[in-house]
């Protein structure tokens, strides 16, 4: 097999396999397997594994395990009848099959199997094993695993903190596998803001994202959702935008009916004016009874004191809302006659992220991930008029929610994102039709 020195240290070289490909026929599926494709067309071993130290390395796992004991990982090695010896196998992601009820995919980063490795283990790992682009890598000794981790250990910083090797803030997608046109790719593309800012790719409606077991805890930290039934209940919140703030669509809506009632610009002092009055009289409505079709509706008087208070925030909301979008025509976000007309945006793009969350933990069937998606993306084309327009109201939503008037990373994340999809090339906001 040859010999591989490196501080005075001998390590086996990798071997590239005996499947004879025609490497001019076979797509990789995404840059993490091109990159590798080409490493081992030049037979560049270091190469090959600084590719690979910063991909996820995903290995498969049965589901039934990986739910008993959700802390814990468990490698299943396979022979290899040439190397007569055991390996394990581990997939980049653009490799993984569809996500099967009973088969489920745990991703590690090259240098967490160099650290957990020991003696027990299987001799060999094999990387896209029966692809062009595999390779089998020594694992036996403690030099080879220490090779590993200095092609790791370069990482650039920008994996956001979650433990992955992936880069965040990186416009990714699939060239084969992934939809590029039609109502699925458009579905897709409503989530493409938070996948950029995640790192993963846009387009992959087989979804694995980050691995079984941390995409339930994902799910379970950020959403509450840890079952099939609270994944459906959230999944139909957002695609009803029933989770964006009613109070953020009351402010908005006043605005858009001025808006459209003047055909025009509508002046700050106006919108906090009438939302006021509006705010008044509904207060003075419910404080007398009322006769409807299914019969008398009792009074419900709110106290001088809740009244006022209402109106107080109405207006601190506005206001709000005008200094973002003035900060967001300053970066590019808006025109400079542009406004957001609703944030619904941001319930919808969630949706569309929700049903591939919802399929990588299988709380969800692919044809019910894909309905959303689908559903997603009609929503989206029924309250907005282009891309932009959707990724204003979209990063509005969200630096309402959680930025506080920081202009911090929850905003910032957001403007990269968006710069990168409305002036990368291969962007679906180029390349998708809006409608």
């Amino acid at each position: 097999m040859g010999l591989w020195k490196t501080n005075k240290s001998v390590v086996q070289q990798p071997v590239w396999g005996w499947q004879a490909w025609d490497w001019q026929r076979w797509q990789p599926p995404s840059a993490i397997e091109q990159q590798l494709l080409e490493a081992k067309s030049r037979g560049d071993w270091a190469g090959y594994l600084d590719v690979a130290g910063h991909a996820d390395l995903f290995f498969a796992d049965r589901r039934a395990r990986a739910d008993a004991h959700p802390d814990t990982v468990r490698f299943s090695p396979q022979w290899n009848p040439h190397l007569r010896a055991e390996y394990l196998a581990l997939f980049t992601e653009g490799i993984l099959p569809p996500p099967d009820p009973e088969l489920v995919f745990q991703s590690m980063t090259l240098e967490w199997y160099a650290s957990v490795w020991d003696e027990e283990e299987a001799p060999w790992i094999a990387i896209n094993p029966g692809t062009p682009c595999e390779a089998y890598l020594p694992a036996a000794t403690p030099e080879a695993r220490a090779v590993w981790r200095r092609h790791a250990d370069d990482r650039d910083g920008g994996t956001g903190g979650c433990d992955h090797a992936h880069p965040h803030g990186r416009l990714r997608g699939l060239s084969v596998g992934g939809p590029s046109q039609g109502p699925v790719a458009h579905g897709l593309a409503c989530a493409a803001l938070l996948f950029v800012k995640n790192g993963e790719l846009w387009n992959s409606m087989a979804h694995h994202g980050m691995g079984y077991n941390q995409e339930k805890r994902r799910l379970k930290e950020w959403w509450g959702v840890t079952c099939r039934e609270e994944w459906a209940s959230t999944q139909k919140r957002l695609l009803d935008a029933d989770m964006v703030s009613p109070v953020w669509e009351f402010a908005l809506g006043i605005r858009r009916s001025l808006a459209q009632d003047f055909a025009g610009a509508v002046e700050l002092d106006h919108w906090r004016q009438v939302a006021e009055r509006v705010l008044r009289h509904a207060a003075a409505e419910a404080a007398e009874p009322r006769l409807t079709p299914d019969g008398v509706l009792p009074a419900r008087p709110g106290s001088a004191a809740e009244v006022e208070a209402q109106v107080a925030g109405v207006q601190r909301l506005i206001g709000r809302i005008a200094r973002y979008e003035a900060r967001f025509r300053a970066d590019g976000l808006l025109a400079d006659n542009a406004f957001v007309r609703s944030v619904e945006a941001w319930d919808y793009g969630r949706a569309s992220a929700m049903a591939r969350w919802g399929l990588s933990t299988r709380y969800c069937t692919p044809q019910e991930a894909e309905q959303a998606v689908v559903a997603a993306g009609r929503a989206c084309r029924q309250n907005y008029r282009s891309w932009r327009e959707f990724s204003a109201a979209y990063i509005l939503g969200r630096c309402l929610h959680f930025d506080e008037e920081e202009f911090g990373r929850w905003y910032e994340d957001m403007l990269t994102a968006h710069r990168l999809l409305t002036t990368d090339p291969a962007s679906p906001w180029l390349t998708i039709p809006w409608n």
